[in-house]
């Protein structure tokens, strides 16, 4: 099999490329994910990246995206396979119209089966294995975990009226945490694990330089590094990279050129991109009224 990748050299020059810029650490599990043919398990904090790396994964390679959205309550009918009833109940009226008499069997065969995302992976026959995103995996019940546990070890999946379905070229598994629980030990240790921090502050700048069309450098500089400082605070939901972009675009869109010399209250007027919650946003407002009188 040739990989994909050259190095870990080569998986940043290419995120870049697709303007992601990525730490060493991040571009160091992605490349052994993608050598090794294992799962990569990405946790961090809300707004990090971890949903946009598995999505430029995708474009980097060219290949498909399939995403899962986890919620509670995700059923396997939902993320690995389904049947499809309307046609079985067709096949049964047409059975019933002319004599024909229909066994159990003859309901459960491929020509009724619904692929459903983690399904469609395994049985998908491209040139290049697509990329499945199964998105904040902490959000969905314990129980699911289980279900994924065949497929995240053998890349197949058992659907116990046909068989086994074993992918020809076991897809790329990106899944992402922000843990709001704990997951099993039995899935972590299907998968590589890598923690996506906060960007450090000269690799903020950078996303948002590259990111926001219209902001000066020194809006950028300051805007980070005031983000940087609120996340000290007692928040519900500390901002991350995107809330930092969104705020930035939004000061952009108020006109304002540098924190220095905005006044309070255009500052205020764009918050609503990084508080989240009444108390957030009148943490933030104090932290920035007294930022904006320094």
């Amino acid at each position: 099999m040739t990989h994909p990748f050259a190095d870990v050299d080569d998986v940043i020059r290419r995120f870049d490329e697709k303007n992601y810029l990525l730490d060493i650490g991040t571009a160091s599990a992605i490349y052994l994910a993608v050598t090794l043919g294992r799962p990569l398990l990405l946790e961090g904090e809300p707004g990090v990246g971890k949903t946009t790396a598995a999505k430029t994964l995708a474009a980097v390679l060219d290949t498909p995206l399939v995403r899962l959205q986890c919620y509670e309550g995700l059923t396997p009918a939902e993320a690995l396979y389904d049947w499809n009833y309307q046609r079985q109940l067709l096949a049964i009226r047409l059975a019933e119209t002319t004599g024909t008499t229909l066994a159990e069997a003859d309901l459960y065969t491929e020509d009724y089966l619904v692929d459903r995302p983690i399904l469609q992976c395994v049985r998908y026959r491209g040139a290049a294995p697509p990329v499945l995103l199964i998105d904040e995996i902490d959000r969905a019940d314990d129980e699911f975990e289980a279900l994924l546990l065949e497929f995240l070890g053998e890349a197949a999946v058992t659907v116990p009226e046909l068989g086994t379905f074993v992918a020809e070229q076991p897809p790329i598994v990106v899944l992402t945490s922000n843990r709001s629980r704990d997951l099993h030990d039995a899935l972590r240790r299907r998968c590589l694990y890598h923690w996506i921090d906060y960007p450090e502050p000269s690799r903020a700048v950078a996303i948002v330089r590259r990111t926001v069309s219209g902001a000066t450098t020194p809006l950028i500089e300051h805007a980070t590094q005031f983000i940087a400082t609120t996340r000290n605070l007692d928040l519900d939901k500390p901002p991350g990279v995107a809330e930092t972009i969104d705020w930035v675009a939004a000061l952009v869109a108020l006109g304002v050129a540098d924190l220095v010399d905005a006044d309070t209250e255009s500052g205020l007027a764009g918050l609503g991109a990084l508080a989240k919650t009444p108390d957030d946003y009148t943490l933030i407002s104090e932290a920035f009224a007294e930022y904006s009188s320094q």
